[in-house]
């Protein structure tokens, strides 16, 4: 789990908004727990409490959430005492303890955040949304052999002809081949 920021335009001007990211190592699935402007401790605790849930919540059946010592993830650890998720918090000054979730950082800011200009906090919502549907079905993974997290029916197709699919406004770009 890990916090990143983007600068966004809103009536105010020009506001941060903090973005909360939770990984699950095996399977390199992320998911967007959360945009804010002021991430305080109750937001934290809810976003905790979401992911906790027992039903649909991303954290079901995790037994470890690794967490910087950073003072914003701090009221997680109360809401994660009644949870079968242990939180584990990573040694001071050592960001490569966390390697997986800041590699996804990188690119979520390289190829995507660091490329637009954000009016609102819809925008900044639905451009992070197409970006982890672009993440999960359509860029390959070498933690995963080169593979795709959520293949879908047109991967591994050898006839037909090739199509593109645009995300983010012709940003992010997918290659694949029409059914037959």
């Amino acid at each position: 789990m890990d916090f990143t920021t983007i600068e966004v335009w809103t009536r105010d001007g020009l506001v941060t908004f903090y973005i909360l990211v939770v990984m699950r190592l095996t399977t390199r699935r992320v998911e967007i727990a959360g945009v804010t402007p002021h991430p305080d401790r109750a937001w934290v605790q809810q976003a905790g409490r979401n992911l906790t849930d027992c039903y649909d919540g991303f954290l079901h059946d995790t037994r470890y959430l690794l967490i910087d010592r950073d003072a914003k993830f701090m009221p997680l650890l109360g809401v994660l005492e009644g949870t079968d998720t242990k939180a584990v918090l990573v040694s001071p000054r050592s960001p490569n303890l966390n390697a997986q979730i800041e590699r996804y950082m990188r690119s979520l800011k390289s190829e995507c955040l660091e490329r637009m200009v954000f009016f609102g906090e819809p925008s900044l919502r639905r451009t992070l949304a197409e970006f982890v549907v672009h993440y999960h079905g359509e860029r390959n993974h070498q933690g995963l052999g080169n593979r795709l997290i959520e293949p879908n029916a047109e991967v591994g197709r050898v006839e037909g002809e090739v199509a593109c699919r645009n995300r983010l406004d012709g940003l992010r770009r997918y290659y694949h081949r029409k059914a037959a």
